[in-house]
């Protein structure tokens, strides 16, 4: 699919990214014992995910604001996630740097594959070679994404979806910037967790119809600056939330004190 893109051809061997099977491995086994125990639902936070230089790369070649590939988010959801850029799928990129689809591609591969099952214990794992839904991302000042579960069937190769997986590459972020990731509890009580965007901090959680998460309160960076993340969703054959039927995003109401 990414080879029918019209996109620049790799014009030497550092525009090329890949994984390296058994460090990822190593990650995984550290951090599996305590992924499905996690409050309010199975995931992890791993810092300095990305080898570092591949990074700043990354940071590097990702599009301004004004760039072509990115929707207009003023004609997108005004309601639930105002200013907020993304692709929709990845045919939207051709043109971009060719590291961008490297490392696009690293995510989809075997190594990455590999470390997701033996961190989740999730078999089976299928990529999305479209990235429907993911891929870039970026936020603007003032905007939020509300709480929410995600959508749970990708129609389009009749898969369930089980695993998001975000890095984020927010260098020198401010904890008043805000935008962190809330997770949410099963009712819709209160954040269990808040996480930072910070610079190559990845985070990794199970998807259902009760995974609430979103960054709820407007953005407060400064002018100039975004909210950067690559996002990443894995699927399998098997139903899982078998109780619902395939739904789109299904979007949640803070309780009134917040």
């Amino acid at each position: 699919m990414l080879s029918l893109l019209k996109r620049p051809a790799p014009a030497h061997a550092s525009d090329v990214f890949l994984f390296d099977d058994a460090q990822l491995q190593s990650v995984a086994q550290r951090y599996a014992a305590g992924y499905n125990t996690a409050n309010p639902f199975p995931h992890a936070v791993i810092d300095d995910f990305l080898p570092t230089a591949a990074a700043e790369r990354f940071l590097s070649v990702f599009p301004k604001p004004d760039a072509p590939f990115w929707f207009d988010w003023q004609q997108g959801d005004t309601k639930n996630q105002p200013k907020k850029q993304g692709l929709g799928h990845i045919r939207r990129l051709e043109g971009a740097d060719p590291f961008i689809f490297s490392v696009l591609a690293a995510f989809n591969s075997y190594p990455m594959i590999h470390f997701l099952e033996t961190l989740t214990g999730i078999d089976g794992l299928i990529p999305d070679p479209h990235y429907h839904g993911g891929g870039l991302h970026q936020i603007l000042p003032g905007g939020i994404l509300k709480v929410h579960s995600d959508f749970n069937y990708l129609e389009k190769l009749k898969l369930y979806r089980k695993i998001n997986v975000l890095v984020y590459l927010n260098k020198d972020w401010k904890d008043e910037y805000g935008g962190h990731i809330e997770l949410w509890d099963k009712d819709m009580t209160h954040a269990v967790q808040k996480v930072l965007p910070i610079f190559n901090r990845c985070v990794i959680f199970n998807t259902d119809s009760y995974s609430y998460h979103g960054h709820p309160d407007p953005l407060s960076c400064p002018e100039g600056m975004t909210r950067k993340s690559i996002a990443f969703y894995y699927y399998t054959r098997d139903g899982r939330d078998e109780q619902l039927d395939p739904h789109s995003t299904l979007w949640q109401e803070r309780p009134p004190e917040y």
